[in-house]
């Protein structure tokens, strides 16, 4: 059985944004400035809190992001968006690493629940999704739990996320 890689680095996830890694049609990762991640740390089939697989990765924070200007002026703070589409960036980058084909797209998040924020301060977030299901027939969908965190204080959390792959008719 041949050893998929676990971890990402900036060079390679850009790879994927521009539609290299898992070919045209299939599953890329926005470019800058709505990529959401860093590095991804680790990416497994296994393990997480359902036992079905996860991902994690990381998301350095400086003053200068493009976002703590436009965002609530005078008072800047990362938008909790961006965290959630950080958690479908990664949900859909698995999919693809799992050797799924389609273009991926974010259908769906159940509950999210914010306990905090990410502002100037925060040296670094980590993302994390928990896989609960993948579905590998005629509908391609993952099905997890994900977090997000500053400077190791969980944020937010979101339930249910839910990201497919469709293939051009």
């Amino acid at each position: 059985m041949e050893q998929r890689q676990s971890s990402f680095t900036f060079e390679e996830i850009l790879t994927c944004s521009r539609g290299e890694m898992f070919g045209p049609g299939n599953p890329q990762l926005p470019l800058p400035p709505m990529l959401m991640l860093d590095r991804i740390t680790e990416v497994s089939e296994d393990g997480g809190e359902h036992g079905k697989g996860h991902i994690r990765a990381e998301y350095d924070i400086n003053p200068e992001r493009w976002f703590f200007d436009c965002h609530f002026a005078g008072d800047p703070v990362m938008p909790g968006c961006l965290g959630l589409d950080a958690l479908w960036q990664m949900t859909g980058f698995y999919l693809g690493w799992l050797g799924l084909e389609g273009k991926g797209r974010a259908i769906s998040v159940g509950d999210i629940r914010f306990a905090g924020q990410i502002t100037p301060e925060t040296k670094m977030v980590e993302f994390g999704v928990d896989f609960k299901r993948v579905m590998k027939g005629r509908l391609i969908l993952g099905i997890g739990d994900g977090w997000v965190k500053a400077d190791g204080e969980t944020v937010f959390t979101a339930k249910d996320l839910r990201v497919g792959l469709f293939k051009d008719q």
